[in-house]
């Protein structure tokens, strides 16, 4: 309806943007983030270098667009995989495997644009900072999975560190919270840094009783659950990302395994240490 709405010339310039955004696409699977060349794309769509400049304003904001763009078809594609997931009787071990699978196969779909978020830095870029919320809303989906772990000795650590960091950065509360609801505390949910530990200390989370039921302990002020998630989340990114770099990258090139069976069997093992039934 919007789009039906708009006039013919902002039809037009939304047109000529995905065009330049696909010839970067383009330019960006066969030369990486380094090949992408305003001057190319221009003279392919035969515009001049000024008239280019009218959609975007240089090869930085050009590279935002895309791994905007990158980030967001990712996390509708988790958030669809997360949906189909959550249908039925599935424990939190077959979900997680769900959800690895589910990104794997985009990165593996879309390995330029995978690798354009999550592989080497471009020289001299620096990306905006809203990114940070869409590379989370890539990772949201893990949570609620893991809030209702059991973190064995392998990850206490981790989860000992995760909550440090939910007491100090509000905003690590607040994604929590969007994701997994049930598993933080009110003095989390308010999105200010800095704030959380003493919101904890001052008596404003949930009950004792409350929170046993999402855990049975604390972690320096924070619910456990909330730590359990956080530290669940991060480590997933890590084994998944890890994997999955590899085989986008061509690493796995000559080997015997799947890349499936090796991300697979990650999964188990971080399931395992966090006892997902």
């Amino acid at each position: 309806m919007e789009r039906a709405q708009q006039g013919p010339r902002a039809r037009y310039r939304e047109q000529t943007r995905a065009e330049i955004k696909n010839l970067a696409l383009r330019q960006l699977a066969e030369g990486g983030g380094g090949a992408l060349a305003l001057t190319r794309i221009a003279k392919e769509m035969g515009l001049s270098g000024p008239a280019l400049y009218r959609y975007f304003s240089s090869r930085d904001d050009l590279l935002s667009a895309l791994i905007r763009d990158a980030y967001d078809d990712a996390a509708a594609a988790m958030a669809r995989a997360a949906a189909r997931s959550a249908r039925g009787s599935r424990g939190g071990r077959a979900r997680l495997h769900d959800l690895a699978a589910a990104y794997r196969a985009w990165a593996v779909a879309e390995p330029h644009r995978y690798l354009l978020i999550q592989g080497d830095p471009v020289p001299g870029y620096v990306a905006p900072a809203d990114t940070l919320e869409r590379a989370r809303a890539v990772l949201g989906p893990f949570l609620p999975l893991f809030a209702a772990g059991k973190p064995g000795p392998a990850v206490a650590g981790t989860v000992e560190e995760m909550a440090a960091w939910l007491a100090a950065d509000g905003t690590v509360g607040a994604w929590v919270a969007r994701y997994a609801p049930d598993a933080v505390a009110p003095g989390l949910e308010a999105g200010e840094a800095g704030q959380a530990g003493t919101a904890v200390e001052a008596g404003t989370t949930r009950a004792s009783g409350e929170a046993e039921a999402v855990g049975g302990t604390r972690t320096g002020g924070v619910d456990r659950a909330a730590a359990s998630a956080l530290a669940g989340a991060v480590l997933a990114w890590t084994q998944v990302h890890g994997s999955v770099s590899l085989e986008v990258a061509g690493q796995f090139t000559g080997m015997a395994h799947r890349g499936g069976t090796l991300l697979g069997a990650h999964m188990e093992l971080l399931a395992d240490a966090f006892g997902l039934e």
